[in-house]
C-alpha cells in the first residue's frame, strides 16, 4: 500500500483513504483467513470489495426505514435497489464459493499425494506459519461429518466482512487524526524510530508491535472517538431494570457505542483527541471497563480483537515510517452505517519522509 500511495504523495493531493485502505485490508484478510492471494490493490475495481460496500450502504438504509426491512415491501417499492442487493450478494457468495472449492481441492490433493504437512511451513522471518482459518474449517467435523460448503461459507463470509471493513474504518480514522495532530504524529514517529529503527523496509515482529506503547494509546483513543462499529444490538434474556425503567425480556436493544464513549462522566474533554488518557496507568485504571468498549464486551465481544489491533498497529506504523500525514481536505463528518464512515470521506495528504 505504501508503494502504491507513493505516486500520489506530493504534499498537495487530497487523498480519500477509505477505498485504498479497504483494498489493503481485503488483501490481508483473504491471505490470513482464507490462505489465498487476490491482489486486490492491483485491481482497484475489485468486484468483491465494491459488493461489500454497496451491500453495507443498502442494509444501513433499510435499517433506518422500518417498512424497508420487510423484503416484500422493499422488493416492490425499491425494486432497483433490491435487484442490486441480490446481485451484490451473488458476487460475494460466488467469490467465497470459488475460493472454498479451490482450497478444498488443493487440500485433498496434497493429502492424497502425501505432500500435506499442517503448520510445517515457515514465513520469511522463519516463524512457523499457522493454518489458515479456511483450512481449519475444511478439516473440521461435527458428529463425525465434515462441514458442508454452505456451513463453511457462512463462517468465511463473517470473517471476510468483519475482518476487512471494520479494520479499514479504524485505520483510516486513526491516520486522519494523526494528520490533524502533528505533535502526536511526531511522538509516534519517535517511538517507531526507537523501537524499530529508521529503516523503512525493516520487517516488523510481533514484539516490535507490542513495544509500540504510545501508538497503542493513539489507536485506543481513535477507536474511542470513531468506533468502527458505532452501534451494537442485543436482546434481553430477562426483565431488566435500569434507572427505574423496566425493560421486558425478549426486547431488541440498540446500543449507541459512538455516544457512550464520549460520555463526559467517564472521559474528561470527551470530544478531544488525547491519547495520553490511556498512557497514564492511574487514569487508565479509572476508566470503567464497560465505558470503553470499541470491541463490545461480554461473551459476544469481537472475536478478532487481537488480530485487528495487530493489523492496525502494523499498518499505521508503516504509514508513519513512509509518510508525513498532512491535514489536507475536508474535515470528517461521521455517518452511521454498519461500519462507521464519513460523509466527506476520510481525507488527508501525504509527503514522503526523507
Amino acid at each position: 500500500m505504501a508503494k502504491c500511495l507513493m505516486k500520489e504523495a506530493d504534499g498537495k493531493t487530497v487523498l480519500n483513504m477509505f477505498p485504498k485502505v479497504c483494498l489493503m485490508a481485503l488483501d490481508i484478510i483473504t491471505e490470513t483467513a482464507m490462505g489465498v492471494r487476490v491482489n486486490a490493490q492491483e485491481h482497484p475495481e475489485f468486484a468483491y470489495a465494491k459488493a461489500v460496500t454497496d451491500t453495507s450502504n443498502i442494509m444501513s438504509d433499510r435499517f433506518m426505514k422500518p417498512f424497508d426491512r420487510f423484503d416484500g415491501y422493499f422488493r416492490i417499492f425499491h425494486n432497483e435497489k433490491y435487484r442490486h442487493l441480490q446481485n451484490c450478494i451473488k458476487i460475494m457468495h460466488e467469490f467465497t464459493d470459488k475460493v472454498i472449492a479451490e482450497r478444498r481441492d488443493a487440500l485433498q490433493k496434497s493429502i492424497e499425494n502425501g505432500t500435506y504437512q499442517a503448520g510445517s511451513n515457515t514465513d520469511e522471518m522463519g516463524i512457523k506459519k499457522r493454518m489458515a482459518f479456511l483450512d481449519v474449517l475444511l478439516q473440521s467435523t461435527v458428529g463425525g461429518k465434515p462441514l458442508s460448503n454452505m456451513d463453511i461459507r457462512e463462517e468465511v463470509d463473517t470473517f471476510m466482512f468483519e475482518g476487512h471493513d471494520t479494520t479499514t474504518s479504524g485505520i483510516c480514522f486513526t491516520l486522519y487524526l494523526l494528520s490533524r495532530h502533528p505533535e502526536v504524529q511526531q511522538k509516534v514517529l519517535e517511538e517507531i524510530h526507537s523501537v524499530i529503527g529508521e529503516d523503512k523496509d525493516k520487517p516488523v515482529t510481533m514484539k516490535d508491535l507490542q513495544d509500540l506503547k504510545y501508538l497503542d494509546c493513539v489507536i485506543k483513543e481513535s477507536l474511542r472517538l470513531y468506533p468502527p462499529v458505532p452501534m451494537i444490538g442485543r436482546v434481553t434474556e430477562q426483565d431488566s431494570v435500569i434507572n427505574g425503567v423496566t425493560i421486558p425480556a425478549k426486547t431488541n436493544i440498540t446500543l449507541l457505542m459512538y455516544a457512550a464513549m464520549r460520555d463526559p462522566d467517564y472521559f474528561h474533554h470527551p470530544d478531544d483527541f488525547l491519547p495520553e488518557r490511556f498512557q497514564n496507568i492511574e487514569d487508565a485504571n479509572k476508566i470503567n471497563p464497560f465505558a470503553y468498549v470499541p470491541f463490545s464486551a461480554g461473551p459476544r465481544n469481537c472475536i478478532g480483537q487481537k488480530f485487528a489491533t495487530a493489523e492496525m498497529k502494523s499498518t499505521i506504523s508503516k504509514m508513519v515510517r513512509y509518510f508525513e500525514l498532512l491535514p489536507l481536505g475536508e474535515e470528517a463528518k461521521p455517518v452511521m452505517n454498519i461500519v462507521l464512515r464519513s460523509e466527506t470521506d476520510v481525507q488527508l495528504g501525504l509527503r514522503p519522509r526523507k
